[in-house]
């Protein structure tokens, strides 16, 4: 099938910038009086030429006095450069000391009704680069695209104007955004998308001629794909901000259907050349992917122009027509399976334009304007001898940078001179490995160990004692209320001791609970640092590099020749090391020459060519860049001596084994290492453990003291009230009677003691929780006690207070822990002898249920 031309003929139609406008501004006079205030005003006269050039410039930029696009390129080329030469002599801002009367005022090119004003001159360079580059999109839309100078020249025109925007998107964009007076149009994102339509434009000429020319389908495809992406460049960029709601809609839609349009016809040519080649799977999914992309781009089509809907409309119509003719010979010949369009491999492109250089068309270095107003050229020329010196100290530096950079690599390599230490017995461990095992040895070593594991113990012994000792407090207490309780019968009406301590004795029974699954963990401990002893040793070692590994003599020696390969090792590295100390003073020098190279005076006084005095005045390095270049082939040359001779030490002393011992050492460092900090966390743990709990019984065995000494008053109170009533006293006697007033001899004739009435203990203290039934004796009102007391120091809160669930709702006090995890926090192997169950919250590892009666102790259980 031929390969005519779908859209040549009805796609000529692009878009060119219109220049931004401005305000009539005056340069003359803020820049005259500036050079007569700070220079004088014979300076002034000087550039009085000068100054009415740049005013000229300035009003035919407002006035556009010519209406040929060529001389307005012109004029905004020579007035860019008469800037770049006004803005290194003439400060412009707010400043007082700078030409401050003097603003730009720049209005949007795409929304006129949006300005900039600013007082400085990046503004006007900025708008004056955007200006160029809409001039040149002009030229370019200018030219007659049916021919093919036409189109070339188009092209180029193009080209010129994305250069343009390339130059204004990197030198002047960011300087004219600065500031609060902005517009979009000057930023780097409209700049930056510019240049790419301008791109695609060019590259859509070139399209026009390579199709005119008759070239091959899969080169007009690689040409037509590449128009598309820098239209879909163009078009990602107008889609984010700020550019998406700056542009009419029109823009957008150009945009879009112009990307589409040579998808599609990057697909169309590439179909060709794959009919051509019989592969009509691919070809079908290429036609499918075009046609889909133009469908889905004429959704958008509003406000695009006639002219590319119809293009699109002959691009669809002659895609379907070869899709289906594919289609056809697919199914009736070649059966192929059809792939999917993700599958595919993306279309080749290739692009034939790029921006063009600006910097040679817009170079102001050779412009005379105010040449006269400073010395500029002995500066220039400093300069420029400046620049040439500082070439040579950085090129040089690199090499003698380089060249020790190798040096330390291929030393690295061969392990020298880390083999000729251990040779000696100066033995090196790696600087990690060697923190880690100082860390360990700081916090005791595995010496230390023993001494940790007996603190333990010693813990453990203390804790299990105050709980025996508490746990016979309260067994005291209870045999004395049933001694008593049996003497007196019913007359014996308080509650019994072991309502009143099921708690205490609950939490006991934890305590010891936790207790011995604390012992079990202990052992474990204990177990793991008997059988890592060995392995743990090796920490102990002082200086740890005395357990490394030592390179040995060969135990038989045929020639005896090991000193004499050792002593030429060492010499060859000992050169080595000069050449370094060499380098480092070839670079001192070369510092110093450059900190004392002045021709400033000799540039004053010559009138020959300061090239000449350039070239000789440079003449001054060359020694040093020749002993430079001799140190670095020296050290070259005996790189490679010293390479042979490791080769033949490496042999002779058996390096490879060497090497496999250290390395086995260090991993065994490193698993000592790791086997201590695993048993030491455990061993912290444990003591935090057991202090914790230490507190937690010491707060118990204050509570159990506590209620032993209201019990043993109650008790010698209630033997008062029945020795009355054996004595025949009235009942209510007893009620009126101060019993803090007179005496009973307790059980054994004890003599009598007597209290001041505001120390009698009240009854309210250890009185029953809700869920226990009253004791009888306490029915009525308390006979002991005012209704006005203080809230008892130990009365037990709603059990949904205790810090802790278990598996049977426990009366607990608040605020204390009593049935805490042995370890807080802990997750390893050891003091975890249960695992968790999964509930809304974890069960404490030390939390379990008591296995004993509350009324006796669970792990210290009396005899």
């Amino acid at each position: 099938m031929a390969a005519s031309s779908s859209t040549a003929a009805t796609t000529n139609i692009m878009l060119a910038i219109f220049e931004k406008k401005t305000n009539s501004t005056d340069l003359y006079r803020p820049l005259r009086n500036y050079v007569a205030f700070h220079y004088s005003e014979r300076e002034a006269h000087n550039i009085e030429d000068d100054l009415q050039t740049l005013k000229q410039l300035r009003s035919d930029l407002e006035r556009h006095s010519d209406p040929s696009l060529t001389a307005r390129r012109d004029l905004l080329q020579s007035y860019y450069r008469a800037l770049c030469l006004v803005e290194t002599r003439f400060p412009i801002s707010s400043d007082p000391d700078h030409v401050n009367t003097l603003s730009f005022v720049w209005f949007d090119a795409f929304k006129p009704k949006l300005k900039a004003t600013q007082q400085n001159i990046h503004l006007e360079k900025a708008a004056v680069l955007f200006n160029l580059g809409a001039v040149y999109s002009q030229i370019g839309l200018s030219y007659d695209r049916n021919t093919v100078d036409g189109r070339r020249q188009a092209s180029h025109a193009f080209i010129a104007a994305a250069g343009s925007f390339a130059y204004l998107r990197d030198n002047a964009a960011m300087k004219a955004s600065i500031g609060s007076s902005t517009t979009v149009d000057l930023s780097v994102e409209c700049s930056g998308m510019l240049e790419r339509l301008m791109l695609a434009q060019a590259q859509e000429c070139v399209f026009e001629n390579t199709i005119a020319k008759g070239s091959t389908p899969v080169v007009c495809a690689k040409i037509s794909r590449q128009v598309g992406l820098y239209y879909e460049e163009a078009l990602a960029a107008l889609n984010v901000a700020p550019l998406n709601q700056h542009f009419d809609k029109s823009w957008l839609a150009h945009v879009q259907l112009k990307a589409a349009l040579f998808f599609g016809e990057a697909c169309y040519r590439y179909g060709l050349e794959l009919h051509e080649k019989e592969e009509i799977a691919e070809e079908i999914a290429r036609l499918r992917s075009g046609v889909n992309a133009l469908i889905e781009a004429k959704k958008s089509s509003k406000g695009a122009p006639a002219q590319i809907l119809d293009a699109i409309s002959k691009l669809e119509a002659n895609l379907n027509r070869n899709l289906e003719r594919a289609v056809k010979e697919n199914d009736r010949v070649y059966l192929m399976r059809i792939p999917s369009p993700s599958s595919l491999a993306p279309l080749p492109a290739f692009s034939m334009v790029k921006p063009m250089a600006m910097n040679e068309v817009l170079d102001a270095s050779k412009e005379k304007m105010f040449a006269s107003l400073v010395p500029d050229s002995s500066a220039k020329s400093l300069s420029r001898y400046t620049e040439m010196v500082d070439e040579i100290i950085r090129t040089q530096a690199e090499k003698l940078q380089q060249a020790s950079e190798l040096t330390r690599i291929r030393l690295k390599e061969m392990e020298l001179p880390d083999s000729i230490l251990a040779l000696e017995g100066n033995l090196t461990l790696p600087t990690h490995l060697k923190e880690d095992v100082e860390a360990v040895q700081i916090s005791g070593g595995p010496a230390g160990l023993e001494a940790e594991l007996q603190q333990l113990k010693d813990l453990r012994r203390v804790n299990q004692e105050m709980l025996v000792q508490t746990e016979d407090l309260l067994q005291k207490e209870a045999r004395e209320d049933a001694q008593f309780r049996s003497q007196f019968g019913t007359k014996w009406t308080r509650p019994q001791s072991s309502t009143l301590t099921k708690n205490l004795q609950d939490r006991l029974n934890r305590f010891a609970g936790n207790l011995k699954q604390a012992a079990e963990s202990d052992g474990r401990i204990e177990r793991a640092v008997r059988e890592h002893a060995a392995l743990m040793a090796i920490l102990d070692s002082r200086p740890i590099e005395s357990a490394l590994p030592s390179l040995a003599r060969p135990i038989m020696s045929l020639d005896a020749n090991e000193d004499a390969i050792v002593g030429s090792l060492k010499q060859s590295l000992r050169q080595l090391e000069s050449l370094g100390a060499q380098r480092a003073g070839l670079e001192d020098m070369l510092k110093e020459m450059r900190r004392k190279d002045d021709i400033l005076p000799k540039l004053m006084t010559s009138t020959g060519s300061h090239e000449d005095l350039f070239k000789k005045e440079i003449t001054k390095y060359d020694h040093i860049c020749e002993e430079i270049a001799q140190n670095i082939d020296a050290q070259e040359q005996l790189l490679l001596q010293i390479q042979d001779q490791n080769d033949e030490f490496s042999a002779i002393f058996n390096l490879e084994d060497y090497r496999a011992s250290r390395e086995k050492c260090y991993k065994q460092i490193e698993a000592a290492i790791a086997k201590y900090r695993e048993i030491k966390d455990n061993v912290n743990e444990g003591l935090k453990f057991y202090v914790t709990l230490q507190d937690a019984i010491t707060n118990v065995k204050q509570q159990c003291s506590d209620f032993i000494m209201t019990r043993n008053i109650q008790c010698r109170e209630m033997i008062e009230d029945v020795q009355r009533q054996v004595a025949g006293l009235s009942f209510q006697d007893t009620k009126t009677t101060a019993p803090s007033s007179s005496g009973y001899l307790s059980m054994g004739h004890q003599p009598q003691r007597s209290y001041p009435p505001d120390s009698r203990p009240q009854t309210g203290y250890y009185q029953p929780l809700p869920e226990q039934p009253s004791a009888a004796g306490y029915a009525q009102p308390p006979p002991y006690g005012s209704a006005h007391q203080p809230p008892p120091p130990y009365h037990m809160p709603h059990p949904s207070t205790a810090p802790y669930p278990s598996q049977v709702p426990q009366q607990q006090p608040a605020g204390h822990d009593y049935g805490q995890p042995a370890y807080p926090g802990w997750r390893g192997p050891y003091y975890n002898a249960h695992s968790q169950q999964p509930s809304s919250v974890p069960r404490p590892p030390y939390t379990i249920p008591g296995p004993y009666p509350p009324h006796q102790s669970g792990y210290y259980k009396q005899q």
